[in-house]
């Protein structure tokens, strides 16, 4: 068991007697499960677009909110603006986060994405040098990445596997771009969306993939002869290239 350090994510603590009535009319999961460990959960906009992805888990008299570093400011802007007169106040954590798969250490919560993901540890320490392949365990359970598969503005999360990865509520009332994702759930099939593929050679993020000369999807993150790709799912199935490689569908949601 080893604590691995993580070093682009920041902490901020959300506190005040309207924090956790906020955070659950704007959060894409029920804040109540916080009760319990760590919630996965996003921020979308109006429109069911993708906006940022991070944790919530209660610490103490504050929610702690753990989301990667480069979009941080901007998800701090969006829920400042959302605030106007409750109690709540934002702001940031001296804590770190550590992570590690293996034994659960005590203080340590488990990862609600996937159990191969592990836990995630929020203290002073620091944590010793990453030596897990966590890409590795992404591709293999096809874990979309903030910044490599989720992009702002762009992602819809149902497509991106948030309901298999516990990001997503379906009973807990409103929230922003519930409307949208609500629809997509009840009222169509996802045509579009990440999958697993396998994949002959190496290629650079986002190469596009085609099949009888059609753009079917692109490749993002690549590991072990595996990769998660965005594909539409009717153009989908033998034959497809990415550059000069091969590529077969492996699962898909």
């Amino acid at each position: 068991m080893t604590a691995e350090r993580t070093t682009d994510r920041r902490l901020f603590e959300i506190t005040g007697k309207d924090a956790e009535e906020f955070l659950q009319g704007l959060v894409t999961n029920d804040v109540k499960g916080m009760d319990s460990g760590l919630v996965y959960a996003a921020v979308l906009t109006p429109q069911g677009k993708y906006l940022a992805d991070f944790f919530l888990v209660r610490l103490g008299d504050a929610i702690l909110l753990d989301v990667k570093d480069l979009l941080a400011d901007g998800l701090i802007r969006r829920l400042s603006m959302y605030k106007l007169r409750a109690d709540v106040v934002i702001a940031p954590s001296d804590l770190q986060v550590c992570r590690g798969i293996g034994d659960r250490p005590e203080g340590a919560f488990a990862d609600p994405r996937a159990a191969a993901l592990g836990w995630r540890m929020y203290g002073t320490q620091v944590g010793e040098e990453p030596v897990t392949d966590w890409d590795a365990l992404r591709v293999a359970h096809g874990i979309p990445e903030t910044g490599i598969e989720l992009i702002p503005d762009e992602t819809y999360i149902l497509e991106a596997g948030f309901e298999r990865l516990h990001g997503v509520d379906f009973r807990k009332g409103c929230y922003v771009g519930q409307e949208v994702t609500a629809r997509m759930k009840h009222k169509t099939e996802l045509r579009k969306g990440f999958a697993t593929v396998a994949i002959s050679a190496p290629v650079p993020d986002g190469t596009g993939i085609l099949r009888e000369g059609k753009a079917v999807g692109q490749i993002f993150t690549q590991s072990g002869g595996k990769a998660i790709a965005y594909l539409r799912f009717d153009r989908a199935g033998d034959g497809m290239v990415a550059g000069d490689a091969q590529v077969s569908l492996l699962t898909q949601p």
